[in-house]
């Protein structure tokens, strides 16, 4: 097993891609904390987590209150006694133009896409220092390495993830802790499901691969870079697009 008995909090795990990494690392043998804001979700991933032979627990979080992450950290180190691995998947959309966008559109955004992947980081840094050892994975995307129409939050808040991954790999790889990033393509999750039929046909199109990805696709992607089969990998954004960017 790849993670076996790594401690692993996943954030955004009620659904999509962090519902698929938490299943992922559970068949890995991993112990998984899935943390979302919607309790009931994210209770049924860790169900299916456990039947999957993993430990689970669940936790109501909400990524911009810093305290509810602080309690939760809090709670997996005294169970567990150590924290290996953060997977900051945690991520809204609220799209519109800039000549249309609210502030209230951009704050939201902001909030959970890059304050609330601080938060999380900021909280599990000083356990994995302290055990010499740990994994940082951070949810970018292809918005945040070439921007988007009318995603003038999300290509921000994404493209600042990166800054997050490229400093905190200089600041935290002598101590042994390594930081990646993860910028997925369009992949077939809940967020998409609101965009009209004709929309997702032209997305698929622009794929070389004429396809969407699969959340479970991103998931393996985590479960290779938290593993020590990735020691050696860090400060790195990967890719997965489908070919989107050929």
């Amino acid at each position: 097993m790849k993670l076996n008995g790594k401690v692993a909090i996943i954030t955004g795990a009620g659904q999509g891609i962090g519902a698929a990494t938490a299943l992922k690392f559970a068949r890995e043998n991993a112990v998984v904390i899935a943390c979302d804001m919607n309790l009931d979700a994210v209770e049924t991933v860790a169900h299916l987590c456990r039947e999957a032979g993993a430990k689970a627990e669940a936790f109501a979080v909400d990524v911009t209150q810093r305290a509810q992450v602080d309690q939760m950290v809090a709670s997996v180190r005294d169970t567990y006694g150590r924290i290996d691995v953060v997977v900051n998947n945690a991520g809204i959309t609220r799209d519109a133009r800039l000549q249309k966008m609210t502030l209230q559109q951009f704050e939201d955004v902001i909030d959970v896409n890059l304050r609330g992947v601080f938060h999380t980081a900021q909280a599990v840094v000083d356990s994995m220092i302290a055990q010499g050892s740990g994994v940082i994975l951070n949810a970018s995307s292809v918005v945040g390495i070439y921007g988007n129409y009318g995603q003038t939050n999300y290509a921000a808040a994404k493209f600042g993830v990166i800054g997050f991954t490229k400093t905190w790999s200089r600041e935290l790889g002598p101590k042994g802790i390594r930081v990646n990033a993860v910028a997925p393509g369009f992949i077939d999750t809940p967020i998409l499901r609101t965009i009209p039929e004709d929309v997702l046909a032209k997305m698929r199109e622009d794929v070389p691969l004429r396809r969407l990805g699969k959340p479970e696709e991103i998931a393996n992607i985590y479960a290779f870079l938290a593993s020590d089969e990735a020691s050696y990998i860090n400060g790195a954004v990967i890719e997965a697009t489908g070919g989107l960017t050929l």
